[in-house]
């Protein structure tokens, strides 16, 4: 199977033994036939697999089908994470990050802060991963400065940035259509959209969780136009909140729906709500077991997005190992630095090193691969520490 997966995989997911936990299941053996006959499971079977009391046949499942697309293959990048500043307009209800501009610890980084944060690691890091606030006066001017002087230092590190609000934010300060502003953060030298911000895709619920963020329909037609104009995003969901199971398929339903029209998701990233420090009390917070079954679903359900992310910042390294063997194939990479997911309770370690990284790839009894930041290159990580190189124990499902 070539490094870059197997297109064909669905043919191939027809030749797997089908594991006894999936076989004495109705459920899951009705989105294996319909995966394989149909090509994607419908709304309803996947509102099925979360009912389904069985979570080993919708991991076993999953895992079936991140095999018959990458085999036992795992990927991770070398990135380091950069917050521009947590200065904001909005004030989502979920969101521990966001400070007003008088707040002591209110930070806005300028474009030498935003270099020094990269030079150190510049030698040994492919992308820089870049979010913020919504600030109140940067347009797309000051973006874009951003951005050129970075690639003018660091040509050849790719610049995963910005959200959808965030462009959206940049467009009506600056005056300019959603084409517009990407197009010229694009010639600037900005790569990739990070994908964050989907929340859920019901406005019902973003109405209650985050008012006055794009609608769910504005998330879609911002990546609908980065698409467009040749610029890749990845897709995300946060769950746990207040949403309904319902809820969830319906995210899942239209960023597959998005998927068929403009083809430009490379990687799904879900990730389960973080309590602390926010304002959410009513959040329905999400187990150990629902976060892999949520992750196990999405890999059934999204058979037109590539990857599936396990984001170790947010779940850590624990749950993100199990999560490589029920449908995951990507893993968040060295980070070096973050600070959204930490400010709300987030304990998963900064200081992990790539041969690190490699052993939790290996503890799932899976092969690490470096890829870049388009999924354009790949090469079998080696070690370089043999100490490194055991695989771990098994972990159980809190």
């Amino acid at each position: 199977m070539p490094l870059s997966g197997n297109q064909e995989w669905r043919s191939e997911l027809a030749k797997l033994p089908v594991p006894l936990a999936v076989s004495s299941d109705p459920i899951s053996m009705a989105c294996l036939k319909s995966l394989i006959e149909k090509g994607r499971v419908s709304r309803e079977q996947g509102i099925s697999l979360f009912e389904n009391p069985s979570l080993s046949s919708v991991t076993s499942l999953a895992d079936m089908v991140k095999k018959s697309r990458y085999g036992n293959n795992v990927f991770f990048n070398e990135n380091l994470h950069v917050n521009t500043t947590n200065i904001c307009v909005l004030a989502c209800r979920f969101c521990a990050f966001r400070k007003g501009p008088r707040h002591p610890e209110a930070y806005s980084l300028d474009i030498d802060e935003y270099l020094d944060r990269i030079r150190p690691l510049s030698d040994s890091i492919d992308e820089v991963h870049t979010v913020g606030g919504l600030h109140p006066k940067w347009d797309v001017n000051d973006y874009c400065k951003l951005f050129s002087a970075t690639k003018e230092e660091f040509p050849d590190i790719h610049i995963k940035a910005l959200t959808a609000v965030e462009i959206k934010h940049l467009s009506k300060l600056s005056s300019l259509s959603i084409e517009e502003t990407l197009t010229r953060l694009s010639d600037a030298g900005l790569d990739s959209l990070p994908g964050g911000g989907a929340e859920i895709l019901v406005d019902q619920v973003r109405d209650r969780i985050c008012m006055g963020k794009e609608s769910s329909q504005e998330y879609l037609d911002i990546h609908s136009v980065a698409h467009q104009i040749g610029m890749p995003t990845n897709c995300t969901m946060l769950f746990g909140t207040v949403e309904s199971i319902e809820d969830r398929v319906t995210h899942l339903i239209r960023l597959r729906q998005q998927q068929d029209v403009s083809k430009g998701f490379q990687c799904f990233v879900p990730y389960p709500f973080l309590p602390d420090k926010t304002r959410l009390p009513e959040a329905q917070l999400a187990t150990g077991s629902e976060i892999i079954r949520v992750i196990s679903i999405s890999r059934i359900l999204l058979d037109n997005i590539p990857h599936i992310k396990a984001y170790r910042m947010n779940i850590g390294d624990k749950l993100s190992s199990l999560a490589l063997t029920c449908g995951a194939d990507d893993i968040d990479g060295t980070v070096g630095h973050e600070e959204i997911m930490h400010v709300a309770g987030s304990s998963t370690r900064l200081d992990t090193s790539t041969d690190q990284l490699a052993a939790l790839v290996k503890s799932s009894r899976s092969i690490p691969v470096k890829r870049n930041s388009n999924y354009s290159s790949f090469e079998r990580y080696s070690t370089s520490n043999p100490s490194y190189s055991r695989v771990l124990p098994q972990i159980g499902m809190t």
